[in-house]
């Protein structure tokens, strides 16, 4: 069976390497504290862009925020002339929160994520007991994309990939060469993402990481975290591919979906939960914004005891 979302992607990756159409310019940014890269695509043309998988900063010691990683890509963006047309987050994060409505307030762009976020907040919904008032229909979003929808930045085409497995609502984003792909997978030589949190699905993800493997080996892919290999001394978040079905020590070419599902299973056992998933998720399932306040002024998280 054919699979039109990636015979689209793949059309458009064609013609970005061939010169027909136009080539995104990619600066991306790393907070070393949550291993995240975050990162900026543009058009050099028309100089519009997107930003993705943007880091508000957090410090679990103290409750505090602020801006500072964000404040590196609002500097980039000005200094570049850059008019952002798009706040683009790959899924609903558990390991940093999103800083994407503070660059939206001094940048405009649309939040958008992908349409299965409705299942996260259903679930953690409940978990946080967010009560009636908190709507699980993805409204706190701009825009919600499903599997297969176009969008352009400037003349840059651009296509939304729906990859589950990590979260249910893991998109990938597909813009001119470059594939965005949050945490499906990670460099060659750490592997792939988990899925054991509530809604991840081992066979499933394999799944989707094939789906994304069978586009072709030239693209380029941009990946949201970075955790240095062991033997390698420097961080590193883009490779392409071919790297990644050649090598991958997970996934690569060769390896069976039931080999994959069982050494998931049994590497996530292992895992400990990302130190800042109690705020991340609880934050970055209301589309980033942190909770209202209270009657005294002050914005609380709740931690659910016992329950994850």
């Amino acid at each position: 069976m054919v699979d039109a979302q990636i015979a689209h992607a793949t059309q458009q990756i064609r013609a970005a390497q061939g010169g027909t159409s136009p080539r995104p310019v990619i600066e991306s940014f790393f907070d070393e504290p949550t291993y995240t890269a975050s990162h900026v695509v543009y058009d050099p043309v028309s100089r519009e862009a997107a930003v993705i998988d943007s880091v508000l900063n957090y410090d679990a010691a103290s409750g505090r925020t602020s801006s500072d990683s964000a404040q590196a890509i609002l500097d980039f963006i000005k200094n570049e002339n850059l008019t952002i047309v798009w706040q683009l987050e790959t899924h609903a994060h558990a390991d940093h929160l999103s800083a994407a409505p503070w660059l939206q307030e001094q940048l405009g762009g649309k939040l958008a994520i992908g349409a299965e976020i409705v299942r996260v907040q259903e679930v953690f919904g409940k978990i946080f007991n967010a009560g009636t008032r908190f709507a699980r229909d993805g409204s706190q979003f701009d825009h919600l994309f499903k599997d297969g929808d176009s969008f352009r930045i400037g003349e840059i085409e651009a296509i939304a990939l729906h990859v589950p497995g990590h979260t249910p609502a893991d998109m990938a984003f597909v813009i001119g060469d470059a594939a965005f792909i949050g945490d499906t997978l990670f460099m060659p030589d750490f592997g792939t993402a988990r899925a054991d949190f509530p809604g991840g699905d081992a066979r499933q993800l394999h799944r989707s990481i094939k789906r994304l493997l069978s586009l072709p080996r030239e693209t380029r892919l941009f990946l949201c975290h970075d955790y240095k290999a062991p033997g390698r001394d420097h961080y590193a978040w883009e490779t392409t591919i071919g790297a990644q079905r050649d090598s991958n020590l997970h996934v690569h070419d060769g390896i069976s979906e039931d080999d994959f599902v069982a050494m998931r299973t049994k590497r996530d056992a292992t895992l400990s939960l990302p130190n800042l998933i109690m705020p991340s998720v609880q934050i970055n399932m209301r589309g980033g914004r942190l909770p209202e306040p209270e009657e005294n002024g002050t914005r609380y998280i709740k931690i659910p005891l016992d329950t994850l």
